[in-house]
């Protein structure tokens, strides 16, 4: 996933401090980014926020569908976080500049990690006899690599079949991290947990309470510490629990992300996850720098080459280009002390 923002601001996600949170629940609203372009669809981001810049290592949050438009994301690039794809409905393309060419169904999980650079494509599988496409519907996360792992050689894995956690009143897909005993086999960098929750009735499901963890209710409807959590917002919960308890309505499904407080400065732009302007500046150039290029330098190029994107590719040919910079410095953007 490519952030598509027209004019993307840069933020300065400050590390997060220890002890300053402890348990809470604060209510985050989804904001609607119309995405536009080449793929005329819109995505309602919750994550980064303003006073809320990242969960664990967790930086970014969008949710897209369900609806009808199909999903067309020519080659972009990343670089210094992990990309974590979760489809709910409808099947995705993804290919990449490390070779990797896959389709991603619900239930599976895609994990790209950029490291020092990589690019990649994202496109709905249309039906095959041309008829109408079916509803699509997901999540499209990123980590933050921490500092010692960011200028790591890129790579790609993806994961049919995952682990199942089940407790007092919930069923999990264990994505990625531990929950409840049960490990994901996927590679992360951090102390980390990402599930995907059914539940109905009274719930009580096992946390970490070394991590701060966030819940997105995708499907019905949750009562936490007396609250009512309807679909829509992201809720976050603070530090410091080790279980949570919830009342959760006929046929409730949620989002549940979670982590270590990431210790580290970030500076978030476009599609790039650094720590100075400088070098996000280095970064957008190095992409520019590969226009034209011939495939044989592109592909030894900082991002690679994602095949099949070529001049004689049709309405898949071509690249996103980089948006300028803005003629400013950075300003935090700090955690809120509510």
């Amino acid at each position: 996933m490519t952030n598509l923002e027209v004019s993307p601001q840069e933020e300065l996600c400050p590390p997060a401090q220890e002890g300053t949170s402890g348990p809470c629940l604060q209510l985050w609203p989804e904001r609607e980014v119309p995405l536009g372009g080449v793929r005329a669809m819109n995505v309602k981001r919750t994550l980064p926020q303003r006073g809320l810049p990242t969960i664990g290592a967790w930086c970014f949050l969008d949710s897209f569908g369900p609806d009808r438009t199909a999903m067309s994301v020519l080659p972009h690039p990343h670089i210094g976080l992990q990309t974590v794809t979760w489809p709910l409905a409808g099947n995705i393309r993804h290919r990449d500049s490390v070779g990797s060419d896959v389709v991603v169904r619900p239930g599976e999980l895609n994990i790209m990690t950029a490291g020092h650079g990589v690019s990649h494509s994202e496109f709905a599988v249309l039906p095959s006899d041309g008829g109408e496409l079916p509803l699509q519907r997901g999540l499209q996360l990123w980590v933050a690599l921490p500092d010692g792992d960011r200028h790591r050689e890129p790579a790609f894995e993806q994961h049919r079949e995952l682990p199942r956690a089940e407790g007092h009143g919930f069923t999990a897909t264990v994505m990625v991290g531990e929950l409840a005993g049960v490990v994901s086999p996927a590679t992360m960098y951090t102390p980390i947990v990402g599930a995907d929750v059914s539940c109905e009735g009274e719930t009580v499901l096992p946390l970490n309470p070394a991590f701060e963890h966030g819940i997105l209710v995708l499907d019905g409807g949750l009562a936490v510490d007396g609250q009512e959590m309807p679909a829509g917002p992201l809720g976050y919960l603070g530090t410091g629990r080790s279980e949570l308890r919830m009342q959760a309505g006929p046929g409730t499904r949620f989002l549940l992300i979670g982590g270590e407080p990431f210790g580290e400065e970030l500076l978030m732009w476009w599609n790039f996850v650094g720590r100075t302007h400088e070098e996000v500046e280095q970064a957008r150039d190095d992409w520019e720098a590969q226009a034209g290029l011939p495939d044989a330098e592109t592909a030894a190029a900082r991002y690679g080459l994602v095949p099949g994107h070529g001049p004689d590719a049709g309405a898949e040919a071509g690249r996103i280009p980089a948006p300028p910079l803005p003629g400013v410095r950075l300003t935090p953007r700090k955690r809120s002390d509510n």
